[in-house]
C-alpha cells in the first residue's frame, strides 16, 4: 500500500491530505489490540480532520488499551482517480490498512448531503453497499451523527445507528462485539446482540408498510430482539473534553482549540433540530474547561480557541469562565470566541470583557426572523427594539462590522416579512454610520427554511421554490448598496437536504441512482448537480415533492417516529399547534414544560416528578446524573 501511495500522491493537490502522521497522532500496534475501529467522516481531509465528533470518539476509543481507532476521509476527486487507477483502496491514516480490515467502521454523518459521499466511500473501500450483502467477514459498520435522527434514507446500508451521545455507547458498543467474537457468531447473532444496547437501532429488524400514496401505514419489528422504540442516549455529566487536538498536515477549515462548554439548548426553536435532539443541557465545570483550554495549548501550539455550544451567553457560569479566562491567559497571544452569543446587552458585555483575547473582525447575531409576528411563530422571541439596541452598543464598542443570520420560508411567511429584513439591516447599516462613519459594514446571511425531523416544524412544509427564489431575488436588489453585504444558500440546495432528511427507505435507491449518474459532494456548490438527483428520483418513480411539499397530518406515522429523541410526540404536537397561533413557548430555564426528557430518562428510574430537576441543573442531582446514563 505504502508504495503505491508513493507513486501517486506526486500527481495530486494538496498530498497532506492523504498521509497521516499529524501530531498528536495516535499509533497502536495492531497485532497488541482485540479490536479495530476506523471512524470514517465522508467528506474531505480539510473539513473531516477538525470535527470535534470524530476528535471526541478518537480520543474516546484510544483511551481504552485493547482497543485502536483509526481515521478516514474521503478523497478528493484527482485523488480518487489515482486511487481508482492503482487499484488502493480507501485506507486509514495511521496504518494505511484498507478499511475493509478493520472490525468496526463508525460513519459520522452530521449533515445529509454526505449521503452519496457514504457510498462512494463504501465503493473506494470494496464494501458491498446493502448491509444484507456483508456477512461476518466484513466490518460492522455503523453510523450516527445529527442526520441519523431520521436515518431512513440510509437504512438497507448501514448494520446499524446509534442515536445521541458517541461517549455514552461506545464501552458498550466495544464490549458487545468482542463478546461476540469469542463466541464465534454469526452476524445476525451480534445485530441481536447489539439491539440490546440502549440507543441502538438495527433497521433490519423493522418492516415498513406503506400506502399507495406513499404515507408510512405501519412499522413494526420482525426480531424479538428489536424494541418497539429506539430512545438515544446521552452522557450525563459530560466526559472530560479532548485536548489532545491532531493538528493537521495542511490549512483546514478550523485551526483552532475546540472547547464544548454546553451541550443542549433550552430556547425551544421550533426550527432548531439541534436544540431538540441535544436536550437536555449539560454544562462543564468552569474550572474543567479552563483547565482543557490550558493543556490543549500546550498540546497544540494553537492559538485561537472557540467555546463551542448552540448557545453560549446561556452557560450558567459564563461570567466566570470569562473572567477565570482572562486571569489565566492575559498576554499570552491568544485569541477566544464565544459563538452563538444571544442578542442582548449581555453577550456584548461578554466579548468586551475579552477585549484582549477576542478575535479580529465581525460580531454575529441571528435574529432568523425580522418582524415580531414572525418570530413569535418561531419562538425567537427578541424584540427590533432589543436587537437595534444591541447593535448600537457592538458598534459603541469598537466593532465595524456585523453579521446577521436570517432564515426565509418559514411557516406563514408573507413578503411582508421578507422586507423587513432589508428594513432591519439598512436600520443596523443606519446606526453603525452614525456611530462610526464609513468604516461600518452588516452582512446579511440568508438560509432557507427546512421543516426537520423532531422538532416542532416536522409536519410543516417547505415554501415553494419559486417563491423562495423570488424573495431571494428582492433581498439581493434591496442590499445591493455600499456597506451591505448578502450571502444565501442555493434553493435547490436545500430541496435536496428537504427532502434527504424527511425521507423514508424508498429513498435509498434514489441515493444510490444518484451516486450511479455521479452525484458527489453535493454539500459543494461546484459539484452539486440538482439535475442528476431529479433524475434519479424520476427513474426510481418516487415524487420528492410529496417529501417537502405534502401537509403532514398530526395523527400520521412518520418515517422516524420510531426512533425517539426523548421529547415526547404530544408536546412537538401541542408546540406546532401554539406556532399556528403565533404564541411564545417559555425558556425551559423559567420553568419545566414536561418536553418528556425527564419522563424518558431520569423520572422513570429515580420517581423524581418532572420540574425537579432543573436543565440544566442549578444544583446537583448526582442520583438523577448516575441512572441517566
Amino acid at each position: 500500500m505504502s508504495s503505491r501511495l508513493q507513486r501517486v500522491l506526486l500527481k495530486v493537490q494538496k498530498p497532506g491530505r492523504y498521509v497521516g502522521g499529524e501530531y498528536n497522532q495516535v499509533q497502536k500496534d495492531w497485532r497488541s489490540v482485540k479490536t479495530r475501529v476506523a471512524l470514517l467522516f465522508p467528506e474531505i481531509y480539510d473539513i473531516g480532520l477538525p470535527n470535534l465528533g470524530i476528535s471526541i470518539l478518537y480520543d474516546c476509543i484510544n483511551r481504552r488499551e485493547d482497543t485502536l481507532a483509526e481515521r478516514s476521509y474521503l478523497p478528493w476527486k484527482d485523488m480518487e482517480d489515482e486511487m481508482r487507477s492503482a487499484s488502493i483502496p480507501l485506507y486509514s491514516l495511521e496504518s494505511k490498512n484498507p478499511l475493509t480490515a478493520f472490525d468496526i467502521i463508525g460513519v459520522s454523518v452530521p449533515y445529509e448531503t454526505l449521503y452519496t459521499n457514504v457510498l462512494n466511500a463504501f465503493d473506494l473501500a470494496g464494501l458491498p453497499f446493502l448491509s444484507a450483502e456483508r456477512d461476518e467477514t466484513y466490518p460492522l459498520i455503523i453510523a450516527g451523527g445529527h442526520s441519523t435522527f431520521n436515518p431512513e434514507s440510509l437504512a438497507p446500508f448501514m448494520d446499524a445507528f446509534f442515536l445521541g451521545d458517541g461517549e455514552a455507547v461506545m464501552d458498550d458498543l466495544i464490549s458487545c462485539w468482542q463478546e461476540w467474537k469469542r463466541s464465534g457468531g454469526t452476524k445476525q447473532e451480534l445485530l441481536e446482540r447489539l439491539a440490546g444496547i440502549k440507543g441502538m437501532y438495527i433497521p433490519s429488524f423493522y418492516n415498513v408498510e406503506y400506502s399507495s400514496t406513499g404515507q408510512v401505514t405501519d412499522f413494526k419489528t420482525n426480531n424479538s430482539h428489536a424494541p418497539v422504540q429506539i430512545l438515544k442516549r446521552f452522557a450525563v455529566p459530560l466526559p472530560p473534553p479532548v485536548t489532545r487536538f491532531l493538528v493537521p498536515n495542511i490549512d483546514t477549515v478550523h485551526n483552532r482549540v475546540a472547547v464544548e462548554i454546553m451541550r443542549g439548548c433550552s430556547r425551544g426553536c421550533r426550527f432548531c433540530q439541534a436544540g431538540h435532539i441535544l436536550r437536555p443541557v449539560r454544562e462543564r465545570p468552569v474550572e474543567e474547561v479552563v483547565n482543557a483550554i490550558e493543556e490543549a495549548l500546550e498540546q497544540t501550539g494553537y492559538e485561537e480557541v472557540a467555546l463551542l455550544s448552540l448557545s453560549s451567553s446561556d452557560y450558567t457560569h459564563i461570567t466566570e469562565l470569562t473572567q477565570a479566562i482572562l486571569d489565566r491567559f492575559a498576554g499570552r497571544q491568544i485569541t477566544v470566541s464565544l459563538p452563538s452569543l444571544r442578542i442582548e446587552s449581555f453577550s456584548v458585555d461578554l466579548m468586551e470583557e475579552l477585549h484582549d483575547l477576542r478575535p479580529s473582525g465581525g460580531f454575529t447575531l441571528a435574529p432568523e426572523a425580522a418582524t415580531e409576528r414572525m418570530r413569535r411563530i418561531i419562538n425567537k422571541p427578541v424584540s427590533t427594539e432589543q436587537l437595534l439596541q444591541t447593535a448600537g452598543e457592538i458598534f459603541d464598542r469598537g466593532w465595524t462590522s456585523i453579521k446577521l443570520y436570517f432564515m426565509i420560508g418559514h411557516p406563514s411567511e408573507t413578503m411582508e416579512d421578507v422586507a423587513a429584513i432589508a428594513d432591519l439591516c439598512k436600520q443596523v447599516y443606519a446606526i453603525g454610520r452614525k456611530k462610526i462613519g464609513g468604516r461600518v459594514k452588516v452582512h446579511a446571511g440568508v438560509s432557507t427554511f427546512i421543516p426537520k425531523p423532531h422538532t416542532p416544524f416536522q409536519w410543516a412544509t417547505c415554501d415553494n421554490t419559486d417563491a423562495i427564489r423570488e424573495k431571494l431575488a428582492f433581498l439581493r436588489n434591496e442590499l445591493r448598496s455600499p456597506g451591505l453585504k448578502m450571502t444565501w444558500a442555493d434553493p435547490e440546495s436545500s430541496l435536496l437536504e428537504a427532502w434527504l432528511s424527511r425521507g423514508d427507505r424508498r429513498t435509498a435507491q434514489v441515493i444510490r441512482r444518484a451516486w450511479e449518474l455521479g452525484c458527489r459532494f453535493d454539500a459543494w456548490q461546484d459539484c452539486f448537480r440538482f439535475d442528476l438527483w431529479q433524475q434519479a428520483f424520476a427513474e426510481c418513480g418516487i415524487d420528492p415533492f410529496a417529501y417537502s411539499h405534502r401537509p403532514r397530518d398530526l395523527d400520521e406515522i412518520l418515517p422516524w417516529q420510531h426512533l425517539g429523541s426523548g421529547i415526547e410526540l404530544e408536546y412537538l404536537k401541542h408546540d406546532y399547534e401554539m406556532s399556528l397561533k403565533g404564541e411564545i413557548r417559555d425558556d425551559c430555564r423559567e420553568g419545566c414544560h414536561n418536553c418528556g426528557i425527564l419522563t424518558s430518562y431520569a423520572a422513570i428510574k429515580t420517581g423524581i416528578k418532572p420540574g425537579e430537576w432543573n436543565c440544566p441543573p442549578t444544583h446537583p442531582k448526582k442520583k438523577v446524573q448516575q441512572e441517566v446514563n
